[in-house]
């Protein structure tokens, strides 16, 4: 790897010797570098690299959001969530069309405006991945779901201030979903939506 790759990294010093990716499968990728850092010392870092992904939150004319309870197999548990997915099976559509298309295939639903909130980290420290959220005003479902043939997803629609209340209490332990709430508290406040 060369310092155009990691320039923050090469502005401290930190010399990546190799690179390789430990794991390749699926849309896991294992990348470990080989630092020589400043002080003498040779460290490898592994972290896994991912393509951006989107998250959705959809609301409808009169306030209430359109989330869904979807099983996680890692954690053998489910999740109350926003609409999410991954650019990786989509690499030439914008961020926007790939949220309407998540919107679309895990709840059936369209959109009139779709506002772009920014994004964040998952796990800065072992991922490599933004995560861009979206806020979908005028949401309405227009047809079925096209789920995925692993994914379990049920509709829980429930007014915003409720959903805020459930992220706020820990309720909503899948932090994405609740961050990208957060995030959008400020604008739903604005239209009326929350207390």
């Amino acid at each position: 790897m060369t310092a155009q790759d990691k320039p923050e990294a090469a502005k401290l010093g930190w010399d990546i010797r190799d690179t390789a990716y430990e794991l390749a499968a699926g849309r896991l990728r294992v990348r470990r570098d080989r630092i020589a850092l400043p002080a003498g010392a040779t460290i490898d870092y592994v972290y896994e690299e991912r393509p951006d992904a989107v998250g959705v939150v959809p609301v409808t004319r009169d306030g209430m959001l359109l989330l869904i309870w979807q099983y996680r197999y890692p954690i053998d548990t489910w999740c109350l969530e926003i609409p999410a997915g991954g650019t990786r099976d989509h690499p030439e559509l914008s961020l926007e069309e790939v949220a309407r298309l998540e919107l679309r295939e895990e709840i059936g639903a369209t959109c009139g405006e779709m506002e772009s909130i920014g994004y964040f980290y998952l796990k800065a420290g072992s991922l490599a991945q933004r995560f861009h959220v979206f806020l979908a005003w005028d949401a309405r479902h227009t047809s079925e779901p096209a789920y995925e043939p692993a994914e379990r997803i049920e509709q829980r629609p429930m007014p915003a201030r409720e959903a805020l209340a459930l992220a706020r209490a820990g309720q909503m332990p899948e932090g994405h979903s609740a961050l990208s709430l957060f995030l959008c508290e400020e604008r739903l406040r604005a239209r009326g939506f929350t207390s």
